[in-house]
């Protein structure tokens, strides 16, 4: 099996380009951006005059210094001219990329009875006598709240929360386009635990269930845990357990399709944060004996002793595993000459990973990977919609289990996960992660 290799490059543009509407300029075009390093993405057809186009093409560049070089390479061309530059990330993100829409319609003064005065009453009394029925009469058995305090966005670190919105919305996006779900982001001003869990509770009435998002260790654990105490709907926070469900689910495919057994396998985790103890609490349910880690905080180690797991230095878990995970945020960490033939990596920082997979092919890993592969909105969109299918109280290991699973069941072809816009997938984890929760309560 062989690594999954995509391009590397960090900025997005769009060039608009006019252009001669002959045959070959096209190609003439395409030519010349290749020579100068740009990896073309979709084009597109945006205007046409007598005599030309105005076509808008992608590209994937390096960095700005790049973009600047191919905006100057792209001057010599003969009868095309570059009549912008736009970036079509910032034009996604404008206005943001969310809103709250009713569902139900009002155009008559009738219809405002049925949804508002004097209607309205009737449910309120209803909800009043039995409290359960609001899962029925109104969005909160549909909505989920997004929680973050922006203390680890992406590979960012503490932006602040306002910083980490647009994480927010994406993940609102995936929650509506993919199962379904009403997604609210919160944002919260606050690094202090008893800050967020006092203000989380006073909000959760809302909601059918909370997502922690973005959230640093170690607080986040502690954030977590008193809520799932505290609340009567399940909370989950995604850095940990959506990541470890992917990982686990990757594991399971790379492991059987090379005929491991995983649970006999040495498995490494390098870093361990809020992923990082996540992946070695769920693969230590799932089994596997010997689960080692590190971590340059003496705390992290701590807690993974805890867990069940075996602190150990660096050098022994590239020297002793047979699978190796990192998730530490450091590009380079691992050098090729880390790599021990055979080995399967995981290395998962965004958007510069430990180890790039092909380095470690190269050196004779059997399988490799990097965090674009390995994404939790693979389970969180599932976990989410089986558990307020099934009106859990809780995420249990189970449910967690159950989603790699299906996970793993769904992956096809030469791949190691599914497509993330696979909505059989999402189904399929929703239902896993219902059926775990009816077996438990029989």
């Amino acid at each position: 099996m062989t690594s999954l290799v995509r391009p590397e490059a960090k900025i997005l543009r769009t060039f608009r380009v006019r252009v001669m509407d002959k045959p070959g300029y096209l190609g003439r075009i395409a030519t010349r951006l290749g020579e100068l390093g740009a990896n073309i993405g979709e084009i597109h057809i945006v205007a046409q005059g007598p005599d030309f186009l105005v076509r808008d093409i992608t590209l994937y560049l390096d960095d700005e210094k790049h973009l600047n070089a191919v905006v100057e390479g792209f001057k010599t061309l003969s009868n095309a001219s570059l009549e912008g530059v736009i970036d079509p990330v910032e034009q996604a993100h404008e206005g943001g990329k969310i809103g709250i829409k009713s569902k139900a319609p009002l155009t008559s003064i009738a219809e405002m009875g049925k949804i508002y005065t004097p209607g309205v009453a009737q449910i309120c009394k209803l909800i009043q006598k039995d409290i359960s029925t609001s899962r029925t009469y109104t969005s909160i058995g549909n909505s989920v709240a997004v929680v973050t305090n922006g203390t680890a966005v992406l590979g960012l670190g503490n932006i602040g929360a306002v910083a980490g919105m647009p994480v927010m919305e994406g993940k609102s996006v995936l929650y509506e386009q993919l199962v379904g779900i009403s997604a609210i982001p919160i944002l919260m001003n606050s690094t202090d635990v008893e800050s967020v869990v006092a203000t989380v509770k006073a909000i959760a009435p809302t909601f059918g269930a909370i997502h922690l998002e973005d959230i640093a260790a170690p607080e986040c654990f502690e954030i977590e845990r008193r809520l799932q105490e505290d609340l009567d709907i399940p909370v989950l926070h995604d850095d940990q357990h959506a990541t470890a469900v992917v990982v686990l689910a990757a594991l399971m495919t790379i492991t059987q399709r090379n005929g491991v057994d995983l649970t006999a396998s040495k498995v490494g985790i390098i870093g361990l944060g809020a992923a990082g103890s996540g992946i070695a609490q769920l693969l230590l349910c799932y089994g596997v004996k010997q689960v080692l880690g590190t971590d340059i905080r003496e705390n992290a180690m701590n807690r993974l002793a805890t867990l069940g797991g075996v602190p150990v230095p660096l050098a022994q878990i590239m020297s002793d595993c047979d699978v190796v995970v990192a998730t530490t945020g450091k590009p380079g960490l691992i050098t090729p000459e880390m790599v021990r033939p055979g080995q399967v990596i995981l290395a998962l920082s965004n958007p510069d990973p430990e180890i790039k997979p092909e380095e470690a092919m190269k050196r004779g890993a059997l399988f490799a990977a990097d965090g674009r592969t390995i994404n939790n909105a693979l389970s969180f969109p599932g976990l989410f919609r089986g558990a307020l299918r099934a009106h859990a109280t809780n995420f249990t290991d189970a449910m967690k289990l159950a989603a790699a699973h299906a996970i793993c069941g769904q992956t096809k072809m030469d791949n190691i996960v599914p497509s993330i816009l696979d909505r059989e997938v999402h189904e399929s984890v929703a239902n896993a992660v219902a059926k775990a929760v009816y077996l438990s309560s029989q």
